[in-house]
């Protein structure tokens, strides 16, 4: 059964699917969260009350992932590179679980300043 999250700044809402892995069943259980987010480059990413080891890390990532960085028990969502990609990579700055895919238009976060209020609930699962 699909775990289906919604994530609301002041200037964009959207959806987001989370995977079948143990980091996504950890948010899931934490939700809602609300913080102030962080932006690194096409990125933004928000400490949470998660503590999670590496789970099939990945040094590059998809447009729209969802992702754990477990040295800052930070929520991340890539909607862009980031000041470590290469080319047209998508880099995290290390490692991290990809927990969920954005169900949207990835690019709609650009407009999202450094600091903003990001709450990420549930929205229901299929």
């Amino acid at each position: 059964m699909a775990k289906i999250v919604r994530i609301t700044t002041d200037r964009v809402t959207m959806l987001a699917e989370l995977n079948e892995t143990v980091t996504a069943s950890k948010v899931w259980d934490a939700l809602p969260i609300e913080a102030h987010g962080n932006t690194w480059g096409d990125e933004i990413y928000f400490g949470i009350p998660v503590h999670c080891d590496y789970e099939n890390p990945r040094e590059i990532v998809d447009l729209g992932d969802l992702a754990y960085w477990p040295p800052g028990n930070a929520f991340c969502i890539f909607f862009g590179r980031t000041p470590a990609s290469h080319g047209d990579e998508i880099r995290p700055a290390s490692a991290v679980n990809v927990f969920g895919k954005l169900l949207g238009s990835p690019e709609e976060f650009k407009s999202v300043p450094d600091g903003a209020n990001v709450l990420i609930e549930r929205a229901g699962s299929e």
